[in-house]
């Protein structure tokens, strides 16, 4: 793995809510370990407790430790750049979806290749989520299908297709035979998987939504928006319960917003979500007011990619240029954010 290194940051700045800047002096070492890809990181998701997962452009995955930055196991089988990683809440499964256009299973502690395989789309695989009991696997392409599988027999279950629907990314509600998808279309869908057909579509952004997530609740579903020169760029808060109008929308990054995530409940932190940003920043929000509690910036990071949270109070953010960053929030009045390492 290389050895451990600290590096000093010198930013001597920190973001208000308000948008002003607070002169507050030398922060805290980043614990710097070795790479975990060798090129951009595209994905990340929370695996267990204290474990992650990861895929990128050097067409492997990963499972690491994010407390330490360990590699505990690396799979390769794609062909071509790993676009979506996700696994089921305490499973031993991983699943990767690359643009080899083929979707592959991973048993955690096996290390003889994927042990099930799920091809069938006619180009890159771009969406990817798993049911909660873990049965079945639902994936998306930019060929405008969306397909339902069988886990157990890699059969394939359903196929739909919808003229236009590049889809950029899916996820299962918790609980719920329904599924979350954002599109280049810019509608965001509710899928009823047991027949796979679209139960509802929320009323069109003006611009392409590129991430969605849903609460752990299974409430609220949030999106996000393509933009740049600070036109667009927003995440939108969708209420599952009802049909009508969004609920809110956070603004403030200035190019494409990448990612968003829910937070989980903290006693201070409740009702907080996150994004993620082109322009290199991580935003923490308020739900319920919409009002930017903390922002971070991390210089020289290039595009950031995905969002995943660990726990109450860590991040994990996949970057271009610079690997996994584990973020902190810390929990009190005036929260803040902080990078403690990168792997």
């Amino acid at each position: 793995m290389g050895k451990l290194q600290s590096k000093i940051s010198f930013h001597t700045t920190k973001y208000r809510a308000d948008g002003s800047v607070e002169e507050t002096g030398p922060v805290r070492a980043v614990q710097q370990h070795s790479p975990v890809h060798t090129d951009a990181v595209a994905s990340v998701a929370a695996l267990k407790p204290d474990l992650c997962v990861s895929g990128g452009r050097d067409k492997s995955v990963a499972v690491c430790s994010w407390r330490s930055g360990a590699v505990l196991q690396r799979f390769i089988g794609h062909e071509r750049e790993v676009t979506k990683v996700t696994s089921a809440l305490d499973s031993s499964r991983v699943f990767s979806a690359s643009r080899d256009k083929t979707v592959l299973m991973w048993e955690l502690h096996r290390t003889s290749g994927p042990s099930q395989r799920f091809p069938g789309h006619d180009l890159v695989v771009t969406g990817l989520a798993v049911s909660p009991d873990a049965s079945q696997l639902c994936t998306g392409s930019r060929d405008n299908t969306v397909c339902k599988w069988d886990i157990e027999t890699g059969e394939c279950l359903g196929r739909t297709a919808i003229s236009r629907n590049l889809v950029t990314h899916l996820c299962w509600v918790p609980g719920e035979p329904y599924i979350v998808q954002s599109s280049e279309d810019k509608t965001i869908r509710i899928w009823d998987s047991r027949e796979l057909k679209v139960a509802h579509a929320f009323p069109a952004k003006r611009h392409i939504q590129t991430s969605c997530a849903v609460s752990q609740d299974g409430q609220y579903c949030l999106s996000c928006s393509s933009g740049s020169a600070g036109e667009g760029g927003e995440a939108t808060l969708w209420d599952l319960r009802q049909t009508r109008d969004r609920v809110r929308e956070y603004k403030g990054h200035f190019q494409t917003t990448t990612a968003c995530v829910f937070l989980p409940r903290g006693p201070a932190l409740t009702s907080s979500i996150a994004t993620s940003s082109y322009d290199s920043t991580v935003k923490v929000w308020n739900r319920d007011t919409g009002a930017c509690l903390a922002t971070l910036c991390l210089e020289g990071s290039g595009p950031l990619a995905s969002l995943a949270a660990c726990d109450i109070s860590t991040l994990l953010c996949a970057s271009c240029n610079s690997g996994i960053h584990v973020l902190r929030m810390s929990d009190h009045a005036n929260p803040a954010l902080e990078e403690v390492a990168v792997f």
